[in-house]
């Protein structure tokens, strides 16, 4: 039974049978809403939103440029691109927290919502090494090391990495 006072969490995915499935997974533990496409986004979109799930491609509106007007109207929310989409040096720009490669697992979207929830603990500056690191990860993961070495954005993104690590007192577990 989902309390009262549980997160809300915004399901965004033009495929309704995707979208449905995210949802039920997430609708034991969240209140959940469901959007499927960009501008149905836009309008369940508000303070009350803790968590947004964000297909990049969408055909009427893209995941980009939603994920743009959500940090335009600076909701105060957790965005994760979800998407079939393979990582490439332009999400170090992007403006999200997490990115999750289609097609997903459960247990993998769970862990992903817990974790954006989580770092709602911590300040600022923290919750931007963490999602730094995330992107660090993801790339190292879908690149190969020569593609990295030669990629000024991704050296840009390790040295921003590392000016915060100097400046942040971070927990251990929050870095993990």
């Amino acid at each position: 039974m989902v309390e009262a006072d549980s997160p809300r969490i915004l399901v965004v995915e033009d495929e309704p049978d995707l979208a449905d499935l995210y949802a039920t997974w997430l609708r034991t533990d969240y209140d959940v809403d469901t959007a499927y496409g960009g501008p149905e986004a836009l309008d369940a979109l508000g303070p009350a939103t803790d968590v947004a799930l964000l297909d990049r491609r969408m055909p009427e509106m893209p995941g980009d440029e939603v994920l743009a007007e959500i940090r335009e109207r600076d909701l105060d929310c957790r965005v994760a691109m979800v998407t079939a989409v393979e990582p490439d040096f332009d999400i170090i720009e992007m403006p999200f927290d997490s990115y999750l490669v289609k097609p997903l697992a459960k247990q993998g979207l769970e862990n992903t919502v817990a974790d954006l929830l989580s770092r709602e603990s911590y300040d600022e500056p923290v919750q931007e090494l963490i999602t730094l690191l995330s992107k660090r990860k993801l790339l190292e993961g879908e690149k190969d090391p020569y593609a990295l070495e030669d990629s000024d954005a991704y050296q840009d993104l390790l040295d921003d990495i590392e000016t915060l690590r100097e400046t942040v007192d971070a927990p251990a577990e929050a870095l993990q």
